[in-house]
């Protein structure tokens, strides 16, 4: 009986063990998923470190790595694959993937105004936007770079066929402290707050102050599959990621330090700085419909798309 009994336990620890390792998890384990960032960790990704580091995803049930991209890697292309759950994407990334039938979803917005502007040296001929008509504008050679200085210089009043565009690549800070180009499109929230850091006086116009409705640059998205598949992994993840800049916005000291925390390289006068100017455009609101609209308009105005998106099929407005 003794000898009985002591196989039936070691059958029901075998079985036990079996049970957790099988499948690689326990029955209510946390459900393995991954998101890919648009670009290199920075104070924009400050609610996501912070919904990691608080729990906010484990406790919805996530157990989320979080891919830093590499110079290759095409988010849109990892989502259709499959290799990847989530990823941020640049709104007009997100459009031009559905154009090509990638069949991707916006989840939520990451910033609730777009980042894009366009910098001008402080002492230069170019006070205001309309008076790049006649002057050299540094551009990174990316589409999206003419349409900010267009909508800018034409909603001044200006001529945008006037404006001397000039490709200097990432590097509007030092051109423009070098006085190579007299403005440069660059981001208000990255390379204006650099350039402050620095002493370099500079003038900064917001693409959505000329021109541009107030769209969400950046976007949590998923594939229409994993929407249609997994709609409980998808809510939550949302409901952890909001949950996360909420807490950013209360504690933006402790949501600071989470980031740094997993990101031990980054210098934290600069990302205290960034996260400084970002804040009141964190907020984790739903997509407004409207400037959804507004903003399809514009870009396909502007040639970034070929014609405007489907509203309700290329961002789930569920909320």
């Amino acid at each position: 009986m003794r000898r009985a009994a002591a196989l039936l336990a070691a059958a029901l620890l075998l079985a036990g063990v079996a049970g957790c390792g099988g499948s690689g998890a326990e029955p209510g384990a946390p459900k393995g998923a991954t998101v890919v960032l648009d670009f290199t960790p920075n104070a924009v990704h400050t609610g996501i470190y912070a919904a990691q580091a608080e729990g906010y995803y484990e406790d919805r049930g996530i157990d989320l790595q979080i891919q830093v991209p590499g110079e290759s890697t095409d988010a849109p292309k990892l989502l259709a694959a499959g290799r990847t759950d989530f990823a941020i994407l640049d709104i007009t990334d997100l459009a031009i993937a559905d154009e090509k039938g990638l069949e991707l979803v916006g989840l939520m917005p990451i910033v609730q105004r777009p980042l894009a502007a366009v910098l001008a040296r402080a002492e230069g001929p170019v006070a205001r936007p309309r008076e790049m008509d006649g002057h050299t504008v540094g551009v990174t050679g990316l589409p999206s770079d003419t349409a900010v200085v267009e909508s800018e210089v034409s909603a001044d009043g200006g001529n945008p066929q006037g404006v001397d565009e000039v490709t200097i690549g990432f590097n509007a800070v030092s051109a423009l402290a070098a006085g190579k180009v007299d403005a440069a499109t660059g981001f208000w929230n990255a390379e204006a707050v650099e350039a402050q850091r620095k002493g370099i006086p500079l003038r900064v116009f917001k693409v959505d102050e000329y021109g541009a409705p107030p769209y969400p640059e950046l976007v949590l998205t998923t594939t229409r599959k994993e929407l249609e598949a997994e709609p409980q992994l998808v809510e939550a993840m949302v409901a952890a990621t909001r949950h996360g800049y909420r807490f950013t916005e209360r504690q933006p000291q402790k949501a600071l330090g989470d980031l740094l925390a997993a990101n031990p390289s980054l210098e934290r006068a600069d990302q205290e700085a960034q996260l400084e100017v970002l804040l009141p455009v964190l907020h984790p609101l739903p997509f407004d419909q409207a400037v959804l609209r507004e903003w399809s308009a514009w870009a396909s105005a502007h040639g970034l798309l070929p014609r405007p998106v489907d509203v309700p099929r290329t961002f789930d407005l569920a909320d």
